[in-house]
């Protein structure tokens, strides 16, 4: 299982952020079945220090992600929640804001530059439909990536090797307190309706007369 580009983006810059001595520890986390493991061996090669595997087979709605990164969070006490923008199947941009919601902590999304301003602020870029606008977050605070706010790592080999030997601890939602009933259905899903051939006219005479016809003008 592939990991999510922007969540890969998120990695990223976490482990810059070690790097830069502003983290003391980058931890990992992914919520699904068992092949989320894959995902979390590219975070720990990448330079995570751990992982957390939230294991069930069940579909788990954006809500239901950010309740269950509640009580990690609650549980793990972290400074900082660095998270990808949206997801890439269904493409819910939700999670990040859920849980800024749930934790009443500041968030910043779409983030396409972060800044360490001191200890316990940060300076976050984000691009609007505008421009660019720039926001002061206390810490502790969730950000979500945006593509262009790093470019990630390639994990080599001696550090993939390395990556299988890292803790990635497991735990269910059954364990953490959280219901994760699905509570929408999706009843059908249509393919639009098929598009008719177009047709070419000898004249703008043609083309008028064709659009009466069909009631366009």
């Amino acid at each position: 299982m592939s990991m999510n580009p922007f969540c890969e983006i998120a990695v990223e810059e976490a482990v810059k952020l070690k790097e830069k001595g502003a983290a003391s520890e980058v931890v990992a986390v992914s919520m699904g079945p068992a092949q989320c493991q894959e995902t979390l061996r590219t975070a720990l090669a990448m330079g995570a220090d751990r992982a957390i595997h939230v294991e069930t087979s069940k579909e788990l709605l954006p809500l239901a992600v950010a309740k269950l990164f509640r009580k990690l969070i609650l549980k793990e006490n972290p400074n900082l929640v660095i998270l990808g923008k949206q997801a890439i199947d269904d493409d819910c941009n939700q999670t990040g804001q859920m849980i800024a919601g749930l934790l009443n902590w500041p968030q910043g999304t779409f983030a396409s530059k972060l800044e360490i301003l001191s200890p316990d602020t940060l300076s976050i870029t984000r691009e609007i439909d505008g421009g660019l606008e720039t926001l002061k977050v206390k810490l502790p605070a969730v950000i979500t990536c945006d593509l262009r706010l790093n470019e990630p790592r390639y994990a080599t080999l001696p550090n993939i090797m390395k990556a299988k030997k890292k803790v990635i601890d497991k735990i269910t939602p059954e364990q953490l307190e959280v219901d994760i009933t699905c509570n929408l259905q999706t009843l059908r899903v249509d393919d639009p309706p098929k598009r008719q051939g177009g047709i070419k006219v000898e004249s703008v005479e043609e083309l008028v007369s064709k659009l009466r016809t069909a009631g366009v003008l």
